[in-house]
Parts: C-alpha cells; structure tokens; sequence
C-alpha cells in the first residue's frame, strides 16, 4: 500500500507536452495514485505557439494535474454574454459580491507571526552594466501598486476550488486605497464562488475584505490569447493608474517550450507560448515592477530573458507548484504596511510565505521559489550562455559528448516523470565542467537574488532552461521559440547538435 496515498495532496499548475497516452497524475512523484486524466490542446492561438511535438508526430498536450478534493463543491455562476474586451469601462459599478463561503477547508487566518521567514539573506548587489529599474520607487509609503492578477481557473478551481481559495486570500488581506487587487476572472466551467460567471471572462477588484465586480462581460475570449492578457493589461493601465505595477499570471504551467495557461472552456486554443506573452506585454504596453507565475515550470531562462523588456523582476518556480500555489494574506498586508518596500522585500515575502505554507500543508512535495534580477540577468548571462553553449558543441565536436550525457544525466530535473527536460541551469553549467559553464554558473547565481526550496529539494538555483535528453521531439518547437523571443543562437545550435547524437543512438537517456 502506499503510504502517501491517504494524505492530502497538492494540485501541480503543470502543463506539459506528452506522447500519444495519458498520464497517471502522482505518477512518478512520490504522490500517490490520484486518478488519471488528460487534456488535449492545439497550438496557441495568436501567439505563435509551440507546435504540440510528441514523438513520432501529431501529439497531444497533456495538462499532468496532481490534486485532491479539500473543498466541499459549491454551484458555479451563469454570467452575461458579449464578446468584447476592447472597451472595458463599463460593468456592473463594482457589485460586491462578498466573501467566499465558508466550509472551503482553507485557511483564512492572518499567518503574519506564523509564516516561516528564511535566514536567507536577499542579495542587493547588482552587476557592473546593468540596466536601471524601469519602475522608480517614491519612497516614504507615497507609492501606489496596482497588482494584475491574471486568474484563469480552469480546472484547477472547478475540481478543487484553488482559484476561489487564492482570492479568499486576498480578501483576507488589509491593505488600503494606495494597493489595488484586481484578478481578471475566465477560463473555467464552474466557479465555486457563487457570482463568479463560467460562461463570460469578467473583472473583479479586491478591497476592504470584499470582492467587487468591475467588469460584468469582459468577452469569451480564450485566457491564453495573448489579445486577451493584452487588454487586461490595458484596462488596468487606464482604470487604476500606479508607479507600482505588478503582473501575476496564474493558472498550469509548462515551461519554456509549453508555455503558459490553459482554459477548460476553450481547450483547442492550446496554451500562450513566451512568445505569445512578449506579444502580450508589449501590446499591454505596461512596465512591471515584477511579473510573477502562480503557475509551474516558469523559473526559466528563456522566461527570464523574454521578461526584460517589461519587467524588472521575475518571481516564479523551477518545479511544479503543490497544489495550494502562493500564499496572497501575508505578503499583501504587509506590502499594505509599506508600498515603498523593495521590491526584492516583496519577493521575499512572496518566496517565504509559499515555501512555508507548503511545509505545513503539503507535506514531501518539493517547492522551489524564486526572485531573478532581470536588469542584471540581461546584462550578464547572454554572453556566457552563448560561450557555455559553444563550450558544449566543441566538445561534441571533438566526441566528448559522452561529458556532455553524463553531466545532463545527473544535472537537476524538474517534472522528470513528464519529460519535459527542463533542468537547473546552474547545475548543468557545473557538471559539464569546463571554463565557461563555471562563469555561466556563477553570473546565475548572482542574478538569482533570492531562492528558497524545500528541504528535500536539492540542486535547484532558481534557473532552469530546457536541455533535450528524455526525448528530441520537442527540439525544433524549442528552437523556434528561442527565435521568437530573440535568444542566441548559439544555445539553439548546441541542444540540435545533442539532440541529433540522441536519435543516432549514439546518446541513450540514462547516461554514456
């Protein structure tokens, strides 16, 4: 019998590109046998989305979903029809629509004095050459931070609540009129909040213990349209104008080649791929001072380098999320106390709080959380990923690609059981073993300024990128979103070279 299989698990915000079967969901992460189910998905749509790779061709995406039912079941809401999110001023004149019920089985308690604080330090320095923040902080609590929260619920909040849970959080929280909470709403059949619509996207503000809608009918366009973040964006911009501005997508999660997002109601629409977020930010036309993934398998490379433009910083996982995500009380009160706080303070607070309520809620699932400098990301890692990645195609060049097998075999890997080789950077770069992966490993630390884990979460830096080993297919998806969002093409050029020897058969997965 399995020992884990009567405790109370987490969901993972997991999506990932499989092959032609399902996946039991736990399986291979030490979670229990929860059921099984899968979900199937096209390419992004108006993104520029990955291609749905799975070996030997067509392919499904699968959303890996590990959860369990916490909360008792609540009807969902009907809505409003409409299909337009370009003028977003009008609604419902902000139509309170209370609390969530009670009876969830989450907790809504201030954890303030409980909540682990880490004797981790938050690293301030910043590299040589570095850009200056975009976003400027007044000082002395003048500043005002308008938080997006980009909440598409999808099945995450229809079978388990999470969605609901999340915004109770919120609502918990005490913060005043200089901190606006507005959570855009879609991308989910059932709500377990009476008032919430399954049938429209609608647009809510969070304030004064209360959830209030803005936005009756924001449109039935699919969450992950980048035209659909855009103009959630934009009507944040317009209605509540801030020189704090903080985006925070949540939803599954799948990395580098995936992507963001996927919604239960438009399932064909695939998931927004980095490229299609860049398209989204930069029609959204907003600096951040953070954007953050309640989501699984952002902390990567790829996303932090996509982000500089619009962000300063990055706050997201190297693995899968545990099924209760962030916790939203702490951080915002205290961000309330203090809208001058640093934004390193914030993430912090953000990394913290979700690490430690994980450890009480969740126990034995690894959690990773993470705050990268995108300023000095940009300034620093380029060039030595560039110089990392020739190092690796020299030595293949020369066949040492045995170096090259051995050292990804025992690098770090997040979601292995889903294969979706996605792997720490900074562990990668040490294994090879050669000049330019020592200063590839040290320019990421440097630029990772705060990183927590769980304890029996080991080798994990804060950065992950995607390195094949497991399978090749998803190699060319890869390499056209690396062009996409402007990467080098060294590191393109590098992972073909492996991924060749791999169907050669002169590489197998599992060593030399």
């Amino acid at each position: 019998m399995d020992p884990n299989q009567n405790r109370p698990q987490g969901r993972r915000k997991n999506v990932t590109s499989g092959g032609s079967g399902a996946h039991r969901r736990g399986e291979g992460l030490g979670t229990g046998p929860v059921g099984s189910g899968s979900y199937s998905g096209g390419q992004t749509g108006g993104g520029g989305g990955a291609k749905r790779a799975a070996a030997g061709g067509g392919g499904l995406v699968t959303l890996l979903i590990i959860g369990f039912i916490i909360f008792k079941l609540f009807s969902g809401s009907g809505g409003g029809g409409g299909d337009l999110l370009g003028s977003l001023t009008g609604g419902s004149g902000g139509v309170d629509i209370g609390s969530v019920p009670s009876g969830f089985g989450f907790s809504t308690e201030d954890t303030a004095s409980g909540s682990l604080t880490s004797d981790n330090a938050v690293d301030t320095n910043v590299a040589t050459g570095s850009r200056e923040k975009r976003t400027v902080i007044k000082g002395n609590n003048q500043d005002v931070v308008t938080i997006m929260v980009y909440m598409c619920g999808t099945d995450l909040e229809s079978k388990y609540g999470m969605a609901s849970s999340d915004m109770e959080e919120m609502r918990s929280a005490s913060y005043g009129d200089n901190v606006n909470v507005i959570v855009f709403t879609g991308g989910c059949s059932k709500w377990k909040v009476s008032g919430i619509s399954n049938k429209v996207n609608q647009i809510y503000q969070i304030k004064n213990g209360q959830i209030g809608r803005l936005v009756e009918d924001a449109g039935s366009k699919a969450m992950t349209d980048p035209n659909n973040l855009a103009s959630f964006i934009q009507f944040c911009a317009k209605n509540f104008p801030a020189n704090r501005n903080e985006l925070i997508l949540w939803d599954h999660g799948g990395g580098s080649v995936t992507g963001y997002g996927y919604d239960e109601k438009n399932k064909n629409s695939g998931s927004m791929s980095l490229a299609g977020i860049k398209q989204a930010l930069k029609s959204g036309g907003v600096q951040f001072d953070f954007i953050g993934f309640d989501a699984c398998l952002m902390a990567t490379a790829e996303t932090a380098l996509m982000l500089n433009d619009y962000a300063d910083y990055l706050i997201a996982s190297e693995e899968t999320e545990p099924g209760i995500g962030w916790y939203y009380t702490r951080w915002l009160t205290e961000l309330g106390k203090n809208t001058s706080m640093s934004t390193l303070d914030i993430g912090k607070n953000i990394v913290d709080d979700f690490v430690s309520e994980c450890a009480k809620k969740c126990r034995g699932q690894k959690t990773t959380l993470s705050v990268i400098d995108l300023a000095e990301f940009s300034n620093t890692v380029p060039s030595k990923l560039s110089s990392f990645a020739k190092s690796v195609s020299t030595k293949i060049s020369n066949d040492e690609y045995k170096d090259i097998s051995n050292a990804r075999y025992a690098t770090r890997e997040f979601a292995e059981s889903s294969r979706i080789d996605q792997v720490d950077l900074v562990n990668l770069a040490e294994n090879v073993g050669t000049t330019e992966g020592k200063a590839l490993a040290d320019a990421l630390r440097n630029a990772v300024k705060y990183n927590l884990t769980s304890s029996n979460m080991t080798n994990a830096y804060g950065v992950s990128i995607y390195f094949p080993y497991q399978r090749t297919s998803y190699v060319d998806s890869a390499c056209n979103t690396y062009d996409k969002i402007g990467m080098d093409s060294e590191y393109s050029k590098c992972i073909k070279q492996f991924a060749k020897l791999e169907t050669g058969g002169q590489i197998a997965a599992g060593g030399t």
